[in-house]
């Protein structure tokens, strides 16, 4: 190396060891760290729908924290040698120097057990959830269809290894009705108290369809005309006069019905390796199936997301927009029962030095 060129060597050195790491990290590994915990999140939870459809217990880890820190440390030295005039000897120049950069994720998981899975798998998603998300603008026919197993006597079709039903045709009528006057005049629920009292509001008519229409409404859950709200409230049964009850489903329940509707081997049924569903093709007209679930023994191509189970993949396609959005929900779901918030999102702490 030359005497010239030893400051310009010494001078990039010292402006990469100045320069901070921090900035330039924050895009790059946010988006790619959320973009990683989705995929997989989307794999876990269609994982357990196909695991639930082989009477498999469904398993979930949480990944609770991800923390990656960064280091780059430098070193520099200079040296030289100038022999006096008239002396022998060599006059010479050195030049040294070191990087060392450092990557530490560190990703901490935690298994859903205990009093945690129950609260958020076996315990009856609480009816206000659901109500506020009718209340803030998601189709009350999915929600319903989804989270509900009965409203004022009207059972929902339901699916599942003991469970299974074909669910009554006033409630599929109530469905579309809930959902034609959500288009009409808005959500039919309105919350008070900060949302934990819910009612049945339907806005005053503005022609003679929609006053048939909420009068069909109100014959159906077995109300009485003539008052402007409804109160809403968990019950297996009809509760009082003027009274909406509703009973909501677990999410062991919601993905027992998501898994009645993969596509499985007609010889895993028939070995008893998984349950069967009992449809009849009028049943599936009026309860059109939530999800669309697809099997082959090769891998998909154009996969919305796909896992392999037992030597054989699952998949949604995605051209599928409705499974796609079927799936989507039930993750959305899940994490509304979730009651520890702490634990729910993870957390990405970058220090950089």
């Amino acid at each position: 190396m030359t005497p010239r060129a030893a400051p310009l060597v010494a001078a990039a050195i010292l402006l990469a060891g100045c320069s901070s790491l921090g900035p330039p990290t924050i895009a790059r590994d946010r988006f790619d760290y959320v973009s990683s915990i989705s995929e997989s999140w989307k794999r876990q939870m269609l994982l357990n729908v196909v695991k639930v459809r082989y009477s498999d217990t469904p398993v979930f880890l949480d990944v609770t924290s991800v923390i990656n820190a960064y280091g780059i440390e430098g070193t520099i030295s200079l040296g030289g040698q100038a022999t006096p005039a008239g002396r022998e000897g060599d006059t010479f120049a050195s030049l040294g120097g070191s990087a060392v950069y450092q990557d530490h994720p560190t990703i901490t998981y935690a298994p859903l057990s205990g009093d945690k899975f129950s609260r958020s798998v076996m315990t009856p998603i609480p009816v206000t959830g659901i109500l506020a998300l009718v209340e803030s603008g998601y189709p009350v026919d999915v929600v319903l269809r989804f989270c509900v197993n009965s409203i004022n006597g009207l059972e929902n079709t339901r699916g599942g290894l003991s469970a299974g039903r074909a669910g009554d045709e006033e409630f599929r009528e109530l469905l579309e009705l809930l959902r034609a006057e959500q288009t009409a005049n808005g959500p039919p629920v309105y919350s008070a108290e900060k949302r934990r009292e819910f009612y049945l509001y339907l806005r005053p008519p503005a022609d003679e369809a929609a006053r048939a229409r909420q009068h069909r409404i109100l014959e159906l859950l077995g109300l009485q005309p003539g008052r402007a709200e409804y109160p809403i409230r968990y019950g297996v049964r009809k509760g009082e006069p003027g009274e909406v009850v509703i009973q909501s489903r677990s999410m062991l329940q919601v993905l027992a019905d998501f898994a009645s509707y993969v596509d499985v081997p007609p010889e895993d049924v028939a070995e008893g390796r998984a349950y069967p569903t009992h449809r009849t093709p009028e049943d599936l007209a009026r309860f059109p199936p939530l999800v669309a679930v697809r099997s082959a023994a090769s891998a998909p191509e154009n996969a919305y997301v796909s896992v392999e189970y037992r030597g054989r993949w699952f998949w949604i396609s995605d051209r599928d927009y409705r499974s796609k959005g079927a799936l989507s929900f039930l993750m959305l779901m899940f994490s509304l029962t979730e009651s520890d918030a702490s634990a729910s999102a993870p957390v990405l702490t970058v220090p950089a030095r």
